[in-house]
């Protein structure tokens, strides 16, 4: 498979505005959506590297309103940034067709995009320390800062309902009245777990809904791996991975940041003794954020901040379980029952922050919201 699209790559490099002489390519990364190769050019002498990915059009189904997105997000973050040291390093820097769009098309009809590839940095999986946590919420933040204030015509939802709970109900419910692969049997709990949870699910996308919250642009996958860290001084240059951004409660962003980081258990954890809510990591995560983001949040976004944590990992939850409903078609699955591991060990993260609820509400209202903490 990778050769079959590195080969469609190599066909359709010469449709992008890069110059000089190209050498190689090679796949890059261990994403499981788009497919990543990595080019290397020689321009006057100068070796040049960039990044080509090729949109998975089976999650995207609309890819130009994606990449219209990431045009208009990139350039609004360089022209802050343009002039600062080092600022093509900060973001991401697309590089047009030679036909002027953001994107071109291969002999088979796909998508490609093209970046800069940004030298001299590398990204991690998994936050192991109070100050990787802080790290990372700072990260998140800032970009979100920086797109505050993006004007004109609201960014196109690059997937329709991504985190809307009531929608993710409607299809666990369709999914449990097929039972297609013959399983809602075998997991009683689960299922009863999902029902007895359903309102406070909801709780978001509703607050969205009626306006108590403000629709803001949101990244949706605020992962460490999605973060790009200068190999020298370990300092966060960049988000990547912009396909999700599009409009949204920032409290998504926050909500994946908890599930993400206040746990040291890997998402699929069979031992579910593991999967414990760290009060600390939360903590140290939440001053990260606030540092950047406390200057534009509500009061009513603040109020829901921990919350968030629940929500979004009970949607994760939710679409593991439905899949598993469903003959598991959605998730890439490395053993039987995988996506089965994955719902139960959500579930634990969820009883766990329910069981420390009252020491994560401590630790909110003892933040000044200026990104410090307050008096113990």
């Amino acid at each position: 498979m990778a050769g079959d699209r590195l080969s469609l790559l190599t066909g359709l490099l010469d449709k992008f505005a890069i110059y000089g002489e190209f050498e190689s390519a090679e796949p890059f990364g261990s994403g499981h959506i788009n497919a990543t190769f990595r080019s290397r050019w020689n321009q006057a002498g100068v070796p040049v590297r960039y990044l080509h990915q090729r949109i998975n059009e089976k999650v995207f189904l609309r890819p130009h309103e994606v990449m219209e997105n990431i045009q208009r997000v990139t350039a609004h973050i360089t022209e802050k940034l343009r002039g600062a040291p080092g600022w093509s390093r900060r973001t991401l820097t697309l590089v047009p067709g030679r036909d002027g769009k953001p994107w071109v098309r291969d002999a088979e009809g796909g998508w490609w995009r093209t970046y800069l590839f940004i030298e001299g940095t590398h990204s991690q999986e998994v936050v192991s320390s109070p100050g990787e946590a802080a790290f990372l919420g700072k990260s998140i933040g800032h970009f979100q800062k920086q797109l505050a204030d993006l004007g004109g015509e609201r960014l196109h939802e690059a997937i329709p309902d991504f985190h809307n709970m009531e929608y993710r109900y409607r299809r666990f419910y369709e999914a449990l009245a097929r039972d297609t692969a013959n399983r809602a049997g075998e997991i009683p709990e689960e299922i009863a777990f999902m029902r007895e949870n359903e309102d406070r699910g909801c709780i978001l996308i509703r607050a969205l809904r009626d306006g108590s919250i403000p629709e803001r642009i949101c990244h949706n996958d605020t992962k460490l791996n999605n973060i790009l860290i200068d190999d020298v001084d370990s300092e966060a240059l960049c988000v990547g991975d912009l396909d999700t951004v599009m409009p949204g409660t920032i409290l998504f962003d926050t909500g994946d940041l908890i599930r993400t980081v206040t746990t040291r258990a890997e998402e699929d954890e069979r031992d579910l003794s593991r999967v414990v809510f760290d009060p600390e990591l939360f903590k140290f995560l939440m001053e990260g954020y606030l540092s950047e983001a406390a200057e534009f949040l509500t009061g009513e976004e603040r109020g829901l901040l921990a919350e968030s944590g629940r929500t979004i990992t009970q949607i994760m939850g939710l679409r593991f379980l439905t899949d598993y409903l469903e003959g598991d078609q959605y998730y890439h699955i490395d053993r039987p029952g995988h996506n089965l591991d994955r719902c139960r060990n959500q579930i634990a993260l969820i009883r766990s922050m329910d069981s420390r609820w009252g020491e994560a509400e401590r630790i909110i209202n003892k933040l000044d919201f200026s990104g410090s903490a307050g008096a113990s």
